[in-house]
């Protein structure tokens, strides 16, 4: 059986290296120093994620095997129905433990236990593509709150007139990133424009990007002389949520174009913190792209935010629907979506092979009217 790291699961040596860490957490000098403190129980805990549920599933069998048994062993007699029941309903039971089993032991990428940034970009179409990254913001801040994962934003750029330009949203919790990344690409938007007087439909684009939270001793170099820093006022509503000192951060790494912001602190120091340690992800997310050579992977799987490169569409009207145009998964219950119900898009997608999943957009367009 595979773990939810993909390799081969061994559950005695994964328990030896849980008590190990445990032993270690529980010698008095263990919070001295904090940091690595907390790399042991993040560690801990990412094992136990691994080892207890299979470890419990696998003695779930065990019993069903045994009443198996006593059941053929009781042939004939009036309580076996009974017994036969059991089984059906441990049965039910254990299907769908299976099938959460069977979907954790995709995310087996070095990363995929990691928190995740989610970077949303309003493209083509306007004020209409502004609402749009602001439904997209809405919708996965709801989605992470369902899936038990916290959600913070860090960084929000408003609309000229309506929506957002631009936001990014810190998701964290195990294994944030193996079921973000499934929602890096373009989405598109087809509705009745509600800022059209004519009410006529329109199409808007906007671009997800999610890359991982890369510890500080990753190997991944960072020349300062490469970046350029520019400090200004976060921005905010007016009146009291007006911010009248420039703690607001924005990083500028030159070779590559990276632009990282952050301005949900009010310390100009821990902004630039955050924003230092997102453009080290970025960065190492974009070195490990460029060593797969996968151009339909990850950064080249987004493509230009508009027509074309897009991996799901939403359409409002005339007709209700919600499709995938990697896996093609869909659903005509676009309100749930727009909830956050976003699991059976990433499921199917993690089923199809993650980012080798890609189909030919083209092949699986549907007609917007």
């Amino acid at each position: 059986m595979r773990d939810i790291y993909g390799g081969i699961f061994d559950g005695d040596a994964k328990q030896e290296r849980i008590a190990a860490l445990e032993a270690q957490m529980s010698e008095p000098s263990f919070w001295e120093d904090p940091s690595t403190a907390q790399k042991v129980i993040a560690d801990a805990n990412r094992l136990k994620h691994a080892v207890h549920p299979v470890r419990d599933f696998q003695k779930e069998l065990e019993d069903l095997h045994a009443m198996l048994e006593l059941v053929d062993e009781m042939a004939g007699e009036p309580e076996v129905d009974d017994y036969e029941q059991e089984i059906i309903h441990t049965l039910n039971r254990l299907e769908p433990k299976l099938d959460a089993l069977e979907l954790a032991s995709f995310l087996n990428g070095p990363n995929d236990g990691c928190n995740a940034f989610l970077t949303i970009n309003s493209g083509a179409g306007g004020t209409e593509s502004c609402d749009w990254a602001e439904m997209l913001m809405r919708m996965y801040s709801r989605w992470a709150e369902k899936a038990g994962f916290g959600v913070e934003v860090l960084d929000i750029m408003p609309g000229e007139e309506a929506g957002i330009s631009s936001a990014t949203l810190y998701i964290t919790g195990l294994n944030a990133f193996g079921y973000a990344k499934a929602e890096r690409g373009v989405h598109r938007l087809v509705r009745i424009s509600p800022f059209d007087s004519n009410a006529r439909r329109h199409t808007s684009f906007c671009s997800v990007d999610v890359t991982a939270e890369v510890d500080d001793d990753i190997d991944i170099e960072v020349n300062e002389a490469d970046i350029r820093t520019d400090v200004y006022r976060a921005s905010g509503k007016g009146g009291q949520h007006v911010n009248r000192t420039e703690s607001a951060v924005r990083l500028t790494h030159i070779p590559t174009g990276i632009v990282v912001t952050c301005q949900n602190d009010r310390s100009q120091i821990k902004n630039k913190a955050t924003a230092m340690k997102t453009l080290k992800s970025r960065l190492y997310e974009k070195r490990e792209d460029e060593k797969r050579s996968e151009m339909e992977r990850f950064y080249g799987e987004k493509g230009e935010i508009a027509w074309g490169n897009q991996i799901r569409s939403y359409v409002f009207q005339p007709y209700q629907m919600v499709k995938d145009l990697r896996t093609g998964e869909e659903t005509g219950n676009v309100q749930a979506v727009m909830d956050g119900d976003l699991d059976p898009f990433i499921h199917a997608w993690l089923r199809a092979g993650g980012p080798l999943s890609r189909k030919a957009a083209a092949d699986r367009e549907f007609e917007d009217g």
